[in-house]
């Protein structure tokens, strides 16, 4: 550890040790379950949850040294700038991994479909549906795909002929719009809450700080509810749905995952808010926790426009 002011170097952890075992554990674990042909049944996946709680001990366990190191005092600002540009380089990596998916989605909606949907006399100098795929029929959006495509587990009668089963899309009113206030307006009681912060006003920060969080676990919930109801027969919706269901799982269930992730820290935030923590000048755990926060906002309002709205 350096003297105040100058370069500070950590203590060693074997934190990162215990961490990287979680992994391992969890990924092994997951490949050993995998049925060994197409069809077959998973097998034990005990290997994989004790990787998992390995990772939950790691974290709690260097979460925990990470925060008496800073109430200690022993950061200065040159940790307090590397902090800061590892949160930012972060978020730029989700940024190129929501960035992704929406270009996929793009991609399918405005490339692939009309080249499907193509004809020509000579298919070896334009890739028509005609050549790459000629029993494709519905080349419009939302698609379930080619022609025959057939649901994960769908149940046929004896003798039947395989075939395109119809399914609903996600509309936009509704659960879609009532998350995207719920997530908007956490987006207000999360400024107020650093307002409250920066004031050193305690009771004004753990106040709008919880109805953030309560915010979050709210559309964590709904959206629940929203898979539950798509995956019913009424909707027929599924991940297995083609283009338009990998699409819509993947990006929706990718930013519930991040929803999940941003409530959990600022939860861990507000019960620190609570122990007296952070001060109105050094409290970069609560900037870091909102940066994400704000990032989540405002990729659910690409997906509302984008996957709910212009369907």
């Amino acid at each position: 550890m350096s003297a105040h002011g100058g370069y500070y170097l950590p203590e060693p952890s074997h934190w990162p040790l215990v961490g990287s075992l979680g992994l391992f554990l969890t990924t092994g674990g997951l490949a050993m379950a995998l049925p060994s042909s197409p069809g077959g049944e998973m097998g034990s996946l005990a290997v994989m949850y004790t990787g998992f709680a390995v990772l939950a001990f790691m974290m709690f366990g260097w979460f925990g040294t990470v925060i008496r190191e800073s109430e200690s005092g022993v950061y200065n600002e040159q940790v307090d700038r590397s902090f800061r540009m590892g949160m930012g380089w972060f978020i730029f990596s989700e940024v190129m991994f929501f960035a992704a998916f929406f270009g996929a989605l793009y991609y399918v909606r405005e490339i692939v479909l009309e080249q499907l949907a193509q004809t020509s006399a000579n298919p070896y100098n334009n890739l028509t549906g005609e050549w790459i795929w000629p029993a494709f029929k519905g080349a419009t959006w939302p698609t379930a795909g080619p022609e025959g495509l057939v649901y994960k587990g769908a149940e046929l009668a004896e003798g039947a002929k395989l075939g395109a089963k119809e399914f609903l899309s996600m509309k936009a009113m509704g659960i879609p719009a009532l998350n995207t206030l719920i997530l908007l307006s956490s987006g207000v009681t999360l400024t107020i809450a650093h307002w409250g912060l920066k004031k050193g006003n305690r009771n004004q920060l753990i106040l709008w700080l919880a109805a953030t969080v309560l915010l979050g676990f709210l559309f964590i919930g709904f959206q629940a509810y929203e898979y539950v109801h798509a995956y019913s027969d009424e909707m027929n919706l599924r991940l297995s749905t083609g283009a338009y269901g990998s699409t819509f799982f993947m990006l929706t269930g990718f930013h519930g995952l991040h929803v999940l992730v941003g409530a959990t820290i600022l939860t861990v935030v507000l019960l620190r808010c609570i122990k007296g923590h952070f001060s109105e000048e050094h409290h970069f755990a609560f900037e870091a926790g909102a940066w994400y926060w704000h990032f989540v906002d405002v990729v659910w309002l690409g997906l509302f426009i984008f996957v709910y709205w212009l369907v």
